[in-house]
């Protein structure tokens, strides 16, 4: 499946039937995936309820996004889930409860060794220096845990807390831990990466990466050498949970 992250609307990657009560959309870059507002209608759930009204009848942990299953960021492109009943909707939320419902990341990558200096609040993270090493065309499997805690002017980026943080940022921490397993495979221009994780944190992936010393390419929050008008290269490229009916495994990806 490949799709124009351009676009202006939603497409349709697997609709409402009586086997599935579920959607999965793919959501083009520039679109929220809920109401920002009570009000809202230009997002990609209410795009989808103009298919599958149904969808607008499941009551989620907020009113506004009914059956919604979890949310990208307005720019990150990507795959969607929507359930259509209310059994669907409660059975995905046990499974991101369990960490059973797994969302895949890709991303194009730039290193900068100075990304500290540039952006600060990060603590020391050793995996740096095997990515560094990499040669071209090799790749590297990593996992990144840490806690969060709310960064910066409006709170607007996220900060890994881990044992090496100091005291003041273990404090403004939240208690669950985080993990990103991400696969790392050095380019010609950079870095690719596949990032997985089960039940995550607002941009956890990505500053993730940028802890990594890799941040996404285009990304204006968490890489320093991004210009306005860059393009981000960051999509939510797969999907993996269980059905709500039959409980076999089932997978969505994109072609990238």
């Amino acid at each position: 499946m490949k799709f124009d992250k351009h676009s202006s609307k939603i497409e349709i990657v697997s609709p409402v039937t009586y086997e599935n009560p579920f959607a999965v959309i793919y959501k083009p870059q520039g679109i929220p995936s809920a109401p920002l507002k009570e009000d809202d209608r230009n997002c990609a759930l209410f795009q989808a309820a103009e298919i599958f009204p149904e969808l607008l009848n499941v009551k989620g942990k907020k009113e506004i996004e009914a059956g919604l299953i979890h949310r990208i960021d307005t720019a990150t492109d990507g795959l969607l889930l929507i359930a259509a009943d209310q059994k669907s909707y409660d059975y995905f939320i046990t499974l991101q409860a369990q960490d059973k419902f797994i969302k895949t990341y890709s991303a194009e990558c730039t290193y900068i060794p100075e990304l500290f200096k540039l952006k600060p609040g990060y603590p020391e993270n050793h995996e740096e220096e095997k990515i560094k090493k990499l040669n071209h065309d090799m790749s590297l499997k990593i996992s990144v845990t840490s806690f969060f805690r709310a960064f910066g002017q409006g709170r607007k980026e996220v900060r890994p807390v881990s044992q090496d943080s100091g005291m003041a940022a273990s404090k403004k921490s939240g208690e669950k831990i985080y993990t990103t397993d991400i696969s790392v495979k050095r380019k010609e221009n950079g870095y690719f990466c596949h990032c997985s994780i089960t039940n995550g944190y607002r941009h956890q992936v990505r500053s993730h990466l940028a802890w990594c010393k890799i941040p996404v390419k285009g990304d204006a929050l968490y890489n320093p050498n991004t210009n306005e008008g860059d393009e981000f290269f960051f999509t939510a490229s797969g999907l993996s949970f269980s059905h709500p009916l039959t409980k076999s495994c089932v997978e969505y990806k994109l072609d990238l």
